[in-house]
């Protein structure tokens, strides 16, 4: 096993290698460089941009541009942002924590519920709850997911109003929505209970965000686990006489956990570049909205950061599941 995560590890360096060419190429193509919102400013001349597209070294070629930025990296300096004139570790460290706060609370919520009612479906196949789960999930799955954020902020922000309104909890008079269409917290006065606020604005881009997770892991748990109780060694540990709820959660759910660690070991690099949909619907100052607004303004330095740190984290991750199967699975070896 050391042997092949030492291989695996010095693997990743040409990968990465191959994937900051890729992507340093095509962010290059793009139309939108970092003066694109200079140009419109009657304050900002003709010469005042040609000066600031040779301190920036924009019109380098290509090989030159990607040399200077690779440069800086391997010394550990991941340059500054063409916007904001600020470190690219500053800015993405500054979005990181919300970003975090937001998609570790919606992705534990929905293996918390994903996994017993799985586990649920399969074993009690083709009965009132295991159809009434699988149709929710195929809902869940189905329905676009700005659009369920949307219809969120409809009914529980603008059609409903909050009853507590004018209480200790919310002092705020009515009218007062059902929970907040935006934001992290209430602005321009401390709330009575901060950590009361945190969680009202956190319900409804929680919700958005767990349905669809919830939907597929539901779904990949259904199915691992339908297939694991179909195999031999589970007739065996039946047939022995074992309690089921020991044969389901001993002996089957290791193994029925296999596609599931998949998917998760795929969605925890995503928590790092944040719901971009959510965070936009929401106005959560999250990764999301940074990646956004880096693409559209054209800062190519930040874009890289991120995307280079997301594949890192999509690699790593992707060695930790192959580490975790072997664990679940002992037939699994990577010797």
């Amino acid at each position: 096993m050391t042997r092949y995560i030492i291989r695996r590890l010095i693997q990743a360096i040409p990968v990465l290698f191959i994937i900051s060419v890729i992507v340093f190429s095509l962010i290059q193509i793009s139309p939108n460089n970092p003066l694109s919102a200079m140009q419109n400013n009657p304050n900002i001349t003709p010469e005042d941009l040609l000066r600031l597209e040779q301190e920036y070294g924009l019109n380098d070629p290509l090989p030159v541009k990607y040399s200077k930025w690779l440069g800086q990296i391997v010394q550990g300096n991941w340059g500054d942002s063409f916007v904001t004139h600020r470190p690219v570790l500053t800015e993405i460290g500054e979005r990181l924590p919300n970003t975090l706060y937001l998609s570790l609370i919606a992705f534990v919520l929905a293996l918390i519920i994903a996994i017993p009612f799985g586990l649920i479906s399969a074993v009690r196949q083709y009965s009132l709850f295991d159809h009434a789960v699988t149709t929710i999930a195929f809902m869940g799955q189905s329905i676009p997911i700005f659009w369920f954020g949307l219809i969120l902020i409809i009914v529980f922000s603008v059609n409903m109003q909050n009853p507590l309104a004018g209480t200790a909890l919310f002092p705020h008079p009515p009218p007062l929505p059902m929970f907040p269409g935006g934001g992290m917290t209430t602005l321009g006065e401390s709330p009575p209970d901060p950590l009361v606020d945190r969680v009202w604005h956190l319900v409804l881009p929680v919700s958005m965000l767990a349905v669809f997770q919830l939907a597929q892991h539901v779904r990949y748990m259904r199915a691992g686990m339908l297939d694991v109780l179909k195999m031999d060694y589970i007739r065996t540990a039946t047939a022995k006489g074992l309690r089921e709820r020991a044969v389901i959660l001993k002996h089957a759910f290791k193994n029925a956990a296999i596609p599931l660690v998949t998917i998760i070991a795929l969605e925890i690099p995503a928590l790092f570049n944040g719901a971009l949909f959510t965070e936009t619907i929401f106005s959560w100052p999250g990764m999301g909205r940074l990646f956004f607004n880096s693409a559209e303004r054209g800062d190519y330095t930040v874009l890289m950061g991120i995307l280079m740190i997301s594949a890192t984290l999509i690699i790593f991750f992707n060695l930790v599941a192959d580490i975790a199967y072997a664990f679940l699975d002992p037939r699994i070896r990577f010797d």
